[in-house]
């Protein structure tokens, strides 16, 4: 019986609003009864305001979350779109001292002047040495360059070694601090003649053969003797002195020299194309 009650209360409420509506319109397009219509407007107004301000601000935060997602996402692009172009800023920046850097180095090699006028070939260092024996490097030119066996390899700061092995584009190169390496040396500031074995990796070079008698002083530059028979030109820079004591015996000095190669950061040298005198 509720039920029944509720649905006949209904279906008056539902008519009612029914003729209602229809009063109203008639009413306006008649021209009649104009300020019962305004009244029923303005009423109609009021009760429809805080509805309307109810779904503005139902709906408003989900307006401003799509907006605010979108924007979202628009500055994640904007984001990547930078973090882009500022890592190929810092890459551009890294080639361009890199390439002052080669460029300094490559200036360094063409003005040799304890080379004189001897021909030579640039070439990029492509291989390291790998162990504290067998101590080479491998060079980007070969035989078909006018590179052969036995010519010196320098760099602007004097002696690297010299070439054991060539190919037709490659060519490897025994370095002096390689313990099979010798070279015969001469001091720059008494003259005294000796022969400057390598100590391997890191380390030192050995001078032997030094006269007993002979004058050394610590930091004195050392270079090739150039004496006939040898595959090094003479004056080449070698090193300077950094240890010197007497053998064994006092019948010769022995010398500690450090090379003034840094030979941990090779990448460019020059090939000699110098033979020794017969």
């Amino acid at each position: 019986m509720a039920v029944s009650r509720r649905t006949s209360r209904s279906r008056f409420t539902l008519i009612l609003l029914v003729l209602t509506s229809i009063t109203v319109l008639t009413l306006d397009f008649r021209g009649d009864g104009a300020g019962l219509v305004e009244s029923i407007r303005g009423v109609a107004l009021d009760v429809v305001a805080p509805v309307q301000s109810a779904a503005r601000w139902a709906t408003g935060p989900i307006g401003d979350a799509v907006g605010a997602v979108t924007r979202y996402g628009d500055l994640e692009a904007e984001n990547e779109q930078l973090r882009l172009e500022l890592e190929e800023a810092r890459a551009n920046a890294l080639r361009a001292e890199d390439a002052v850097r080669e460029n300094r180095q490559l200036r360094e090699l063409v003005d040799l002047t304890f080379a004189g006028d001897i021909p030579s070939v640039t070439a990029r260092v492509i291989g390291a040495p790998i162990s504290n024996y067998g101590l080479t490097v491998e060079l980007d030119r070969g035989s078909e360059h006018g590179i052969a066996r036995d010519m010196p390899v320098v760099t602007g700061a004097g002696l690297v070694g010299r070439v054991v092995q060539t190919g037709r584009t490659r060519s490897v190169v025994l370095l002096i601090t390689d313990p099979t390496s010798s070279v015969g040396v001469r001091l720059a500031r008494s003259g005294t003649w000796g022969v400057a074995t390598g100590g391997g990796r890191s380390a030192p070079l050995r001078v032997d053969f030094v006269d007993a008698e002979a004058t050394v002083r610590i930091r004195e530059a050392v270079i090739t003797s150039g004496l006939q028979g040898s595959v090094f030109p003479p004056n080449l820079p070698v090193g300077r002195v950094v240890d010197a004591r007497p053998s064994t015996g006092a019948l010769q000095q022995d010398l500690l020299v450090e090379p003034v190669v840094d030979f941990d950061r090779l990448e460019f040298v020059q090939v000699l194309q110098w033979r020794p005198q017969s």
